[in-house]
């Protein structure tokens, strides 16, 4: 997997109100629980390890990790696979029991499906103690997988681009934001907002917001009902008026049709581009870009959606893929040796500049600015998810994807017909009537 699919996995498992469906099953699973081991010379096996990063199996990163796990487990044997097409080959294997010992949980799977497929870990209740977004895999008070990492969602920006134009605090209002763009736009030769419109998935970033706005945890799980979402005063309203707004008043790139993600990380370093919306999972993409640049990854920034709640900036927390192990694997101690192993103490969410998933570890250098400012983190409850995921589908809007964001670039930009309060009208109208349908 290149950085492009790398990035899309980041930002689109960490959005996660979304998609879910149904999966046919492999049958047979016997609920036994992959037990923690507690004495790691004791564990033995084999373990084959599903993974949609094909670029640090390819590159060695994995089995570096394996080396150094093996310090710990001798007696395990680590391979891994990975996987292009993650989503869609391994929702296929999953209707054998051949899926692997440990996999990230596709987004295909339903939630309340979970026991057919993966081992649980041990009770929601003790679990939930100690790592964040357990509620993401929790069913019937058990834990069937837990996170990689996390990821806070925000705006990566050029500081140096900011600084020229006259800019230090961070906006505080979506009117102080986009006055901020257009002194970029003003006393700079940078685009002040890049909409990585072409490439689409970035757009869906934006989502990742509801909860920052009013710093409820619970603000994806209000969704769930006939609530009109971009009324007045709702978040997604805020999220998508302050999108809109950016490109109406021209603060992005000339033709949006053309933009280039691959392309945008080294223009961000470089100070070609101000900012863009994107999750914490991207900073250190863009560090990495400064350096190839010949740039300073001390420029790269990263800063809240521009609403206070008493003062405070807030900023939602989601989960990366979770991590599994497979109900039909004969070495589930090993398999969730590893799996501890990875989330604790591999250093892998460091290294992503990732939130980690063990509440006890402090975060990451990424998000310095974000701890140093006292940003409020806001770990978003998923216990509707799937009744979210329903309306949403039944009413083909689609949070988790590009098409209707796109959409309101094009009305934003004159390309689409009607106006943002039109619009805004369109989609609560649907969202409402599926809610209805749908029986929330």
């Amino acid at each position: 997997m290149g950085k492009k699919s790398r990035a899309r996995t980041g930002t689109l498992a960490s959005a996660v109100m979304l998609t879910v469906a149904a999966c046919g099953g492999g049958g047979g699973a016997t609920g036994e629980t992959a037990a923690a081991p507690s004495d790691p010379g004791s564990v033995t096996g084999g373990i084959k390890v599903l993974t949609p990063r094909t670029d640090l199996v390819q590159n060695g990163d994995m089995e570096a990790y394996a080396k150094e796990f093996n310090k710990l487990y001798p007696k395990v044997k680590v391979t891994f696979e990975g996987i292009t097409d993650y989503e869609g080959e391994v929702k296929i294997r999953m209707n054998t029991d051949q899926y692997g010992d440990v996999l990230m949980i596709p987004a295909v799977v339903a939630k309340n499906d979970y026991p057919k497929f993966f081992a649980p870990f041990g009770p929601t209740a003790e679990l939930s103690k100690k790592y964040r977004f357990s509620d993401k895999t929790d069913v019937g008070g058990k834990v069937y997988g837990t996170a990689q990492f996390g990821t806070a969602n925000g705006f990566v920006y050029n500081k140096a681009v900011w600084k020229k134009a006259g800019l230090t605090g961070w906006p505080k209002t979506p009117q102080e934001f986009l006055a901020a763009l257009r002194a970029v736009k003003a006393k700079t030769g940078a685009i002040p907002y890049y909409t990585n419109f072409k490439d689409g998935w970035p757009l869906v970033q934006w989502t990742s917001n509801v909860g920052s706005v009013t710093c409820d945890a619970k603000a994806a799980d209000n969704l769930a009902g006939a609530v009109s979402p971009w009324k007045e005063g709702g978040e997604l309203h805020t999220v998508d008026t302050l999108l809109h707004d950016t490109v109406k008043q021209g603060l992005v790139e000339k033709d949006p049709t053309t933009t280039n993600w691959e392309a945008s990380k080294s223009r961000l370093a470089k100070g070609e581009i101000a900012s863009m919306m994107l999750g914490s999972w991207a900073v250190t993409q863009m560090q990495n870009a400064a350096k190839e640049a010949g740039g300073s990854p001390a420029d790269i920034g990263f800063m809240p959606f521009p609403v206070q709640r008493g003062g405070k900036f807030c900023a939602t927390v989601t989960s990366d893929y979770q991590q599994a192990v497979s109900a039909h694997s004969e070495n589930k101690a090993a398999a969730r040796a590893w799996v501890d192993w990875f989330s604790e103490k591999s250093g892998y969410s460091e290294k992503e500049g990732a939130v980690p998933v063990v509440k006890a570890a402090p975060m990451p250098s990424t998000l310095k600015d974000f701890v140093d400012n006292d940003v409020t983190f806001v770990e978003r409850s998923e216990a509707k998810t799937a009744q979210v995921n329903d309306i949403d589908n039944a009413a083909e809007i689609g949070l988790n994807k590009p098409d209707y964001r796109q959409k309101l670039v094009d009305t934003a930009r004159g390309v689409e017909g009607g106006t943002l309060q039109d619009y805004f009208a369109g989609l609560n109208k649907k969202w409402d009537e599926a809610a209805r349908t749908a029986g929330s």
